[in-house]
């Protein structure tokens, strides 16, 4: 049964005065009109909801049913109010990001902790997935925002950012072929041990690719889900992988890994991707951190100047 919010008011402001003059005066309107619109509410309902007594107009059991309802129900537009006015001011609310494994280091550092602790209030979902798992993610609704790695067209795809990266043959220091002056080729790789992420990601799926193109066959050793298993293998000297730079920036930053260009148009035409999904109505927040991690991220970061931006 739908109750019109008005006539509730009607009852209640007439119950509270006593009388229906006065709960007109209180509204401004006139009493036959307050009088018409409680009518209509007890043939609604099939109960009378006030009675006259000696003291005025008294609520029947069911008239005090009413006002308890009312009550609740002033209460929850209160709260529902409150929460709004959290929610616009980025107070509250919960953003869901699906990513993959190798922008893990790149988002968690720098990026989002200014944001988390700017926007406290703000709850972040990440979670892991290999390029398929981030597109599902995002065209199902479960995330706001993915990131990923080596574009797959998509009709329900916004590409919110793009930056160029290359994928590079990521090595230790002491390999043979860190220190080639020229950028490797494929076949140079082909007689490595590689390790590489698992068919499902799209570095792997690039990497596949550009070997079918040249007719060679990688030595591969060992597959993985694991960014870490990746970064390890190769620190430990057991092989080479190929990631872009970003991913295992820190590695770089203090020498553990060496990351050479690989001569291959395939791998200098790879981007790292930022994508939502069309038509969805991001909440503001989103918008927010959708604009932070590009100005942020090294993935997304302009490679001419290499500074992030503060927040607004």
């Amino acid at each position: 049964m739908d109750i019109p919010h008005q006539r509730l008011a009607y009852v209640r402001v007439t119950l509270e005065s006593g009388s229906v003059r006065r709960a007109a005066s209180r509204l401004n309107i006139a009493p036959s009109a307050v009088s018409r619109q409680i009518a209509l509410l007890e043939e609604a309902l099939g109960a009378t909801l006030m009675e006259r007594q000696r003291g005025g107009i008294r609520p029947t059991p069911v008239g005090e049913m009413l006002l308890e309802y009312c009550e609740r129900r002033s209460a929850l537009d209160e709260s529902f109010i409150t929460s709004l006015e959290a929610y616009q001011r980025l107070e509250t609310g919960t953003i869901s990001l699906t990513v993959g494994e190798g922008f893990v280091s790149d988002l968690v550092a720098s990026p989002l902790h200014e944001f988390t602790q700017r926007y406290a209030g703000i709850q972040l979902d990440i979670h892991i997935a290999g390029t398929s798992g981030i597109i599902d993610a995002i065209v199902e609704d479960q995330s706001h925002i993915g990131l990923m790695f080596h574009e797959r067209t998509h009709p329900q795809l916004r590409f919110w950012a793009s930056s160029p990266q290359p994928l590079m043959a990521i090595l230790a220091p002491h390999h043979p072929l860190a220190e080639q002056p020229h950028p490797l080729t494929l076949a140079q790789l082909s007689t490595q041990p590689m390790a590489m992420w698992d068919t499902t990601h799209g570095v792997r799926q690039m990497v596949d690719q550009a070997f079918q193109q040249a007719r060679l066959a990688p030595r591969m050793t060992m597959n993985t889900n694991s960014m870490v298993i990746l970064a390890q293998y190769v620190r430990s000297g057991m092989g080479v992988t190929l990631l872009p730079a970003f991913a295992v920036a820190h590695d770089l930053d203090i020498g553990s890994l060496v990351a050479r260009p690989v001569d291959d148009p395939l791998f200098q035409r790879s981007q790292a991707h930022m994508v939502t999904r069309v038509g969805r109505q991001q909440p503001k927040a989103s918008i927010l951190l959708l604009r932070h991690l590009q100005r942020w991220m090294q993935a997304f970061r302009d490679p001419a100047s290499n500074q992030p931006t503060p927040l607004p």
